[in-house]
């Protein structure tokens, strides 16, 4: 029996890992919502879990001050882990919670491990602003621990609930964010303070819901249709990735990729659409590919894959989706993966088939060349081993940005169906001779009159030709593209990655 006054220790710590009231945990259950300390049970190897700072806060109505941190494994690997309790006032952030988070991402750049953000909050306590807001210590610290951290770390977040005001930044300065459809909202203000403020109606959903960022602004990755499938996709993403940048990327047991004729897949017409999904699954190892918010600007396609068993990052035109071209948020999608993979010792495979940037008045007010620079800065900046592929054609600045020759690729290699040219021929001849055309009035000598000079366009870029100017390394047959590739990533494992010194590039943003 313990002496009067005396603590019940292992009492206390079962009251504190409850969390909140029954009545919070039950209407987090009826929206399909797991308790933190479940989230991070099925996240983490089996009891791998260990918790830091439990005891955080004395106050009985504020278990663990609102968030649980510390440390376990996942696929056998360490990992550092940050999980809002929904059930303790709604999540939000107190003094303590705030330095709970800011201790555990300086652990894990101490210990080299990755950080999973398991996040559901209705952000800053109002009545502890002082304490929590303003100073060396307060919540702007995580926001500069975690900048400090990008790059050396894999950062990811599975977001199950509101990440509201400030505490939204927390997922978008990780590398990933995977939402569940329904529950997941980001927003830095609320509807009632954006009517308050702007006039404007709108509700949560519509402002910032998992389908908004996931298929619109581009801050969300994976749209998840319940908390087991964000967790699954979490735990897929950290398999791609070492647990630091100073560790090279994990090696699985290689596969066959799925029996598909590859050179079946790529139609002769150069403007003809086809899914270039398909052409990659004949290409990488069987079900490893793991697209990269594949709901927002589909015309670029993002993914890790596996080829022998070795990660790659593919950047990869879809000629499904607006006919391949580039557009703003093509290039901002295809930079952050380009810098993700390059900060963490993934190979980068380019699949072009690619007519160029949009082009237009619409486009070029909302920064065409803006974002454009920024993700052919990225591909240029990009040190680890990197090949091009042009698959069907690679036309104007297309060719920049899909890691052409001049942009320090390892390989740029081509497909016999394959063009490389400022522009394609139609679009080459009505830029030169247009004014010669419109002055042809019979219609038969106009068609010779194209004709002759979209041949002789197509004989000045000859495959052949290019390939003997040195601008392409191969001609490579659809069928011996896979083994070509894994030949050279292998000897491509010790490429010497110098670049340029200096503090840090002026990046277009």
């Amino acid at each position: 029996m313990n002496l009067e006054g005396d603590v019940d220790y292992p009492a206390e710590r079962s009251r504190i890992q409850r969390g909140g009231a029954d009545k919070y945990h039950q209407a987090a259950a009826a929206a399909g919502k797991y308790h933190a300390r479940e989230r991070i049970r099925r996240l983490c190897d089996a009891d791998s879990f260990r918790e830091d700072n439990l005891w955080a806060n004395p106050d009985p109505t504020l278990p663990a001050d609102g968030v649980v941190v510390g440390s376990a494994t996942v696929q056998g690997r360490p990992i550092r882990v940050i999980a809002n309790d929904s059930t303790v006032k709604a999540g939000s952030w107190g003094a303590r919670t705030v330095e709970k988070i800011i201790r555990t991402i300086e652990a894990a750049q101490v210990e080299q491990h990755p950080i999973v953000y398991l996040v559901d909050s209705a952000g800053a306590r109002i009545t502890d602003q002082v304490q929590l807001f303003p100073g060396r210590r307060g919540a702007g610290r995580i926001f500069h621990e975690q900048v400090r951290a990008s790059g050396r770390i894999p950062q990811a977040c599975a977001l199950f609930g509101p990440s509201a005001a400030g505490g939204a930044y927390i997922p978008a300065f990780c590398d990933i964010v995977a939402m569940v459809d329904g529950n997941a909202s980001m927003y830095l203000g609320s509807p009632r303070m954006v009517e308050m403020v702007t006039g404007e109606k709108t509700t949560l959903e519509e402002m910032g819901g998992a389908r908004v960022h996931c298929e619109q602004s581009g801050v969300g990755h994976f749209l998840c249709h319940n908390e087991d499938e964000a967790i699954a996709d979490v735990r897929r993403w950290l398999s791609y990735l070492p647990s630091n940048w100073e560790q090279p990327a994990p090696v699985r047991a290689a596969r066959p990729p799925q029996d598909i004729d590859l050179a079946a897949t790529v139609p002769p017409g150069e403007s003809t659409p086809f899914d270039m999904h398909e052409f990659i699954d004949g290409l990488v190892d069987r079900d490893s590919q793991l697209e990269i918010q594949a709901r927002w600007a589909g015309e670029i396609i993002t993914s890790f894959a596996r080829l022998d068993g070795r990660p790659v990052g593919i950047v990869a035109s879809n000629p499904a989706v607006r006919g391949g071209v580039l557009f703003s948020d093509s290039a901002d999608k295809s930079a952050r993966f380009i810098s993700t993979c390059d900060a963490f010792n993934v190979p980068l495979l380019f699949l072009s088939d690619v007519p160029g940037f949009m082009v237009g008045a619409e486009y070029e007010h909302a920064g065409i060349i803006r974002h454009g620079a920024k993700m052919i800065a990225h591909v240029a900046e990009a040190t680890v081993p990197k090949i091009c592929v042009v698959v069907r054609k690679a036309y104007g600045a297309g060719l920049y940005a899909m890691a052409g020759p001049a942009f320090g690729s390892d390989a740029v290699l081509a497909l016999p169906t394959a063009k490389i040219a400022v522009m394609g021929a139609e679009a080459a001849v009505n830029a030169v001779y247009a004014g010669k055309i419109a002055q042809i009035d019979d219609p038969s000598m106009r068609e010779r009159f194209i004709a002759d000079k979209r041949a002789e366009y197509e004989t000045d870029v000859d495959l052949r030709r290019l390939a003997g100017e040195l601008v392409i390394d191969d001609i490579v047959e659809a069928a011996d593209l896979r083994a070509d590739l894994i030949a050279r990533y292998r000897r491509l494992s010790q490429k010497d990655r110098r670049f340029s010194t200096r503090r840090h590039p002026i990046t277009p943003v």
